[in-house]
């Protein structure tokens, strides 16, 4: 994996991993159902939104909106939970598992538009162009930067296309990241493609059930968390794929836990050598799989890697992928981390 694909990685808001339906996101059956078009007349137009500090206006629902790549699932998850997917000409986002049942296989589906990416994975100046977007979905400012050969948001403005980057993606600095990120993303794409209504019936459904699991672990003790992606290098050190800062926290905090290196690093990732690693306490493990095709085994080789972790006795871990970055299921994630540190209590 290149630097480059890992520094966006590293921006995600994740990571943000992040993602369907928040509200029925559990079985999908009722995203699946209701599958709401956005209107295309000029009901409810013109939106005006601010963006960065860039304000566009809309006078109709886009209909030809390209997905960036951005090393994240955040804004395709948001799109499709929404019901908007015939609107995608190109997506480059991919996540290869997700805790949604089908949304994988959904996101394979969408239209890649047969372009030659970048170095940076990601689709370059000219190729962008030439797909004439009404809309084009950034997770951050990386993929508008005309140094790393993408279109910028001017560009796309002059070819009358309007660009969107993802909250807390303005400064590329996802550690302030909480999932009130993933609930703006939400209420911004509703805004803009008309089904205000979706995205709120969405994100009341999601908090309800963030609410409920964070009832039932209110006053538990909070297990000490490792949180770090599966087989993934980001720095020099044997473990620089651990995080430190960012929607984790949040998700973490409303399941009954917290992170074991929260003070590792001032920014979203540590990088941290083995020693220590092992000299940490943790009682849990939540590992991150980013197109890792077996990362239970990950977590099973660091439990036995380090027996004297009260999460190796108990053999306490839990794999995710897309449901613990910015996106619209971040419920999933709380509620599958309060069953494994807390199970007595779900």
């Amino acid at each position: 994996m290149s630097t480059k694909r890992i520094a966006a990685l590293g921006m995600m808001a994740v990571v943000g991993l992040a993602t369907a339906g928040c509200g029925d996101s559990s079985d999908g059956k009722t995203a699946a159902a209701e599958k709401p078009a956005a209107s295309s007349s000029s009901a409810g137009y013109p939106v005006t939104l601010e963006n960065c500090g860039v304000q566009q206006t809309f006078t109709k629902a886009p209909d030809r909106v390209v997905v960036m790549n951005g090393a994240s699932v955040a804004e395709v998850s948001t799109l499709l939970a929404l019901g908007l997917k015939d609107r995608i000409v190109v997506n480059q986002q991919t996540y290869g598992m997700s805790e949604v049942p089908g949304r994988a296989d959904e996101i394979k589906k969408l239209p890649k538009g047969d372009i030659k990416l970048n170095d940076a994975f990601d689709i370059p100046r000219e190729a962008m162009l030439a797909q004439r977007p009404d809309l084009v979905l950034s997770t951050t400012a990386y993929g508008f930067d005309a140094k790393n050969g993408f279109a910028t948001r001017d560009q796309l403005k002059q070819v009358g296309a309007n660009s969107y980057i993802s909250p807390q993606g303005c400064g590329q600095d996802t550690a302030k990241m909480t999932m009130e990120d993933s609930r703006t993303l939400l209420r911004d794409m509703g805004k803009v493609f008309g089904v205000s209504d979706r995205a709120e019936k969405l994100i009341a459904a999601s908090d309800k059930r963030i609410a409920e699991v964070a009832e039932k672990v209110k006053g538990e003790k909070k297990p000490k968390v490792m949180v770090l992606f599966s087989n993934m290098s980001m720095g020099g050190n044997d473990f620089s794929s651990v995080v430190a800062k960012g929607i984790y926290n949040d998700i973490l905090a409303h399941a009954g836990g917290t992170n074991a290196f929260e003070n590792a690093a001032k920014g979203s990732f540590a990088d941290l050598s083995k020693e220590k690693v092992a000299a940490a306490d943790v009682d849990a493990l939540v590992v991150i799989s980013y197109n890792d095709p077996d990362p239970q085994a990950y977590a099973k080789k660091l439990l036995k890697e380090f027996p004297q972790w009260t999460a190796s006795k108990n053999d306490a871990y839990v794999v995710l992928s897309d449901s613990i970055y910015l996106g619209p299921s971040n419920d999933l994630a709380v509620e599958k981390i309060a069953k494994a540190l807390h199970p007595d209590a779900l």
